[in-house]
């Protein structure tokens, strides 16, 4: 923590404020320790405030012991009124002048009432937007966060390895995903990275299908894009299988062919590529396949302490990939109202190339 910090520190030397203000959650538990969680975006479980001489974790009396505990290099200052009521105090503990905060998560309405708060006290501060300034540093993972992924991958991984032989036609897809669920708590899982999709049928060309009551048949596609935390950071998966026999061969085709761009792509990572050009060679090859417009999601985007976040590999994005840089690679064809395939692993770039964080393989193979 006291790493990051410093890293920090060194950014702030160069930004147009003194102050930053940290309340994105994933932002907060990466610089601190503390693991509070926002039970909804109008709420927080604390602020963290960090200048070139201090570092304080404010919160409220529900969480005071747990930051005490969680965070020895931070000061801790539990707030009475609520955070916009401290601001004058805290900003005055900081000398500040100009105040950085993350205009992605501080509502216009904390806003206003942080500004005036500020003006009753008469204190002089300015408030200035700062967009990305912790996540650039959050995009390097070092070893320990990647160890931390790939326990998180191994326990989800082998929650559908042991599922996959009591799949029955009949089961409901809710039924499948709260079976997934159980499993990868038992086995140790913190909770869901995101809600589980569990898609049959027609349901697996829908990219965000989640789940419904249908039941899952035999011949056709069923879809798996699940994951869950492991001590804070996340892990992100996707299978596509079939019960039985497929009932065409147009399946067969559509399954090889992600398969081939996810290979395709993943073994063209390495320091230095651009990211926008992975995407590529994954699109080329599913276009020059016949399914051109089929594949209308980005080819991956990164993974940590949030289950997407930077870097993003998609047409829209343009990185330079770097070592130390975990996203997942998952490329997919979707025929609306037929059914569709994805097939996701999350690989880590090295100082030479690629590392597959994933186990296990694909459950179906034509």
């Amino acid at each position: 923590m006291e790493k990051r910090i410093e890293t920090l520190r060194k950014l702030l030397a160069g930004q147009p404020f003194d102050t930053f203000m940290v309340m994105v959650e994933e932002n907060r538990r990466y610089l601190s320790g503390f693991t509070g969680e926002d039970s909804q975006f109008d709420e927080s479980s604390g602020c963290l405030f960090v200048n070139q001489d201090k570092v304080l974790l404010a919160t409220d009396s529900r969480y005071t012991t747990q930051a005490e505990n969680e965070c020895p290099h931070c000061q801790v200052y539990t707030y009475e009124k609520g955070l916009a009521k401290a601001m004058p105090e805290i900003l005055g503990m900081f000398e500040t002048k100009k105040l950085g905060f993350e205009q992605v998560r501080l509502s216009y309405l904390i806003y206003q009432k942080i500004v005036e708060s500020l003006d009753d006290a008469q204190f002089q501060a300015t408030m200035v937007p700062s967009s990305d300034f912790v996540e650039q540093i959050r995009v390097i993972k070092d070893q320990s966060e990647i160890d931390a992924m790939q326990k998180a991958l191994a326990i989800s991984e082998q929650a559908l390895v042991g599922l996959m032989p009591k799949i029955e036609p009949g089961m409901t897809e809710k039924a499948l995903a709260w079976e997934l669920e159980k499993a990868m708590r038992s086995a140790g899982g913190d909770s869901l990275a995101f809600p589980s999709i569990v898609a049959s049928g027609p349901n697996s060309a829908l990219p965000h299908h989640g789940v419904s009551d249908r039941e899952v048949r035999e011949g056709e596609f069923l879809l798996f894009d699940w994951g869950c935390k492991k001590d804070g950071y996340c892990s992100d998966i996707s299978r596509t299988t079939v019960l039985g026999a497929p009932k065409d061969d147009e399946m067969k085709k559509i399954f090889q062919t992600v398969l081939e761009a996810q290979t395709m792509a993943t073994q063209a990572v390495r320091p230095g590529i651009n990211s926008r050009d992975v995407d590529n060679i994954a699109r080329k090859h599913i276009e020059e396949a016949g399914y051109g417009g089929k594949f209308g999601h980005g080819l991956g985007h990164g993974v940590g302490l949030a289950v997407h976040e930077a870097p993003r590999v998609s047409p829209l994005a343009s990185v330079e990939l770097q070592p130390g840089m975990v996203f997942t690679v998952e490329p997919g064809i979707y025929i609306p109202h037929w059914g569709g395939v994805r097939l996701e692993n999350m690989a880590a770039v090295t100082e030479d190339g690629v590392q597959v964080l994933n186990s296990i393989g694909q459950f179906w193979t034509p």
